[in-house]
């Protein structure tokens, strides 16, 4: 298993934690961002996105962090990661996009104006990651778990960097007692990694 990475992305991050809390091996291959590697044709031909992460298992490549964290969970994780019946699925698959959109566009995209100096609007970022932090907490004051699970599942792994990465955006956390708290909670797992920045 190879897992085409960049260390400093929420989205690679999300899957080496899923891979480290499922003591799964996988090499992993930094990919030059910064030199374009991932819009040269031997990467396209990977993903034509051009995006990381990209993950190869079986020879096939699997292309977005929430299909990936999907594809892991089916195929070498308890089913307690993606539980089978419909209701919670659908809860989980809400917060897959709720990673993709929200969580990205708001405290990920503050983080890629101010850490990585992208060119945009820093204080709509960080407006939008306001909104999404009281959302969150809000939710949590009621759930251990996002899916409303006993455990955690793909969903929290979904969210959990961009949020917990708030701060390089220059969006402060400390308000937010119940996601403080869901921090600890998926920091507690056994097999848990960091990242640059947690």
């Amino acid at each position: 298993m190879l897992l085409h990475d960049f260390t400093l992305s929420g989205n690679c991050y999300k899957v080496r934690l899923f891979l480290a809390l499922l003591d799964q091996p996988v090499e992993l291959r930094e990919v030059d961002l910064r030199g374009g590697e991932q819009k040269r044709p031997e990467f396209l031909a990977l993903n034509p996105r051009g995006q990381v992460p990209v993950l190869v298992d079986q020879d096939q490549p699997i292309y977005d962090s929430q299909a990936i964290l999907t594809y892991l969970a089916k195929r070498y994780a308890a089913a307690s990661w993606l539980p089978q019946d419909n209701l919670t699925q659908a809860r989980v698959a809400a917060w897959l996009s709720f990673a993709a959109n929200e969580a990205a566009r708001g405290p990920g995209q503050a983080r890629l104006h101010r850490l990585f100096r992208m060119p945009g609007n820093l204080e709509g970022a960080q407006q939008r990651a306001v909104q999404v932090l009281e959302l969150l907490d809000a939710h949590l004051t009621h759930h251990a778990w996002l899916a409303e699970s006993a455990a955690p599942t793909i969903a929290d792994l979904a969210v959990y960097p961009y949020v917990a990465l708030a701060g390089d955006g220059g969006v402060d956390l400390a308000p937010y007692a119940h996601i403080t708290a869901w921090f600890a909670r998926i920091r507690a797992l056994p097999g848990y990694i960091g990242m640059p920045g947690l």
